[in-house]
């Protein structure tokens, strides 16, 4: 198995703009075949070292993994995120 952990940091922290966000993500449960678990999660503590929302995704390979970074669904994803992002994502893969 192996986890795919990304962090995201909105331009608008406003809570309606990451609700809005986080539901983009959450769109993708059962649309993506290699896609097995999804969990997005919203930081409640609202730090300023904090990001505004956590995505988990679990693959059975890291095969799995390339086939999702290049699913035309995770690929609108992305285009939208790219939008709403201030700065960059952060992430990590391992084996799990």
């Amino acid at each position: 198995m192996v986890t795919h952990i990304v962090f995201f940091k909105l331009k608008d922290r406003s809570p309606e703009a990451i609700q809005a966000t986080a539901q983009v993500l959450k769109n993708m449960e059962g649309k993506i075949s290699v896609l097995k678990h999804i969990e997005v999660g919203i930081d409640e503590l609202r730090q300023e070292r904090s990001y505004d929302i956590a995505l988990t995704t679990r693959f059975d390979s890291f095969e799995d993994l390339q086939t999702y970074d290049n699913h035309p669904i995770h690929v609108e994803v992305k285009a939208h995120m790219k939008q709403v992002l201030d700065g960059t994502s952060i992430c990590v893969d391992y084996q799990s």
